[in-house]
């Protein structure tokens, strides 16, 4: 979870710059992945294979997601790929925590907005 800032002391104008800031740092959006890389080492089952003695076979990277409670998906992702895939999924992070922040300068925005109206109404006679 994102640590939640004070926005509630900065200016109105501070927290729009703030979200028009975060929302140019982002990196861009072609090149994000959802998932985990993972490094794994294999038997094949032969027992005549260096694997059958205790040296697996690998790496073998492979690429998992959840796609909801029950169920994952996964590839293996070729060697030449491997880096290319963390920067992709490290840029989904980037991403995923520059919304949630953009989404609590978009909430107190609203909430400021609606005290505003609301001191309006009371205000009029």
């Amino acid at each position: 979870m994102v640590a939640r800032e004070k926005l509630s002391k900065l200016s109105d104008l501070a927290l729009r710059q703030r979200r028009e800031g975060l929302t140019r740092v982002l990196p861009p959006l072609a090149e994000v992945l959802r998932g985990s890389l993972m490094e794994r080492y294999l038997t094949c089952g032969n027992p005549a294979c260096k694997c059958a003695r205790g040296e697996r076979h690998g790496p073998v990277w492979y690429l998992s997601v959840t796609l909801d409670q029950t169920r994952r998906a996964g590839c293996t992702v070729p060697g030449d790929q491997v880096e290319q895939v963390r920067r992709w999924i490290e840029n989904y992070h980037r991403v995923k925590e520059s919304l949630e922040k953009v989404s609590d300068i978009n909430r107190e925005l609203m909430r400021r907005h609606k005290n505003k109206n609301q001191k309006r109404k009371t205000a009029k006679p």
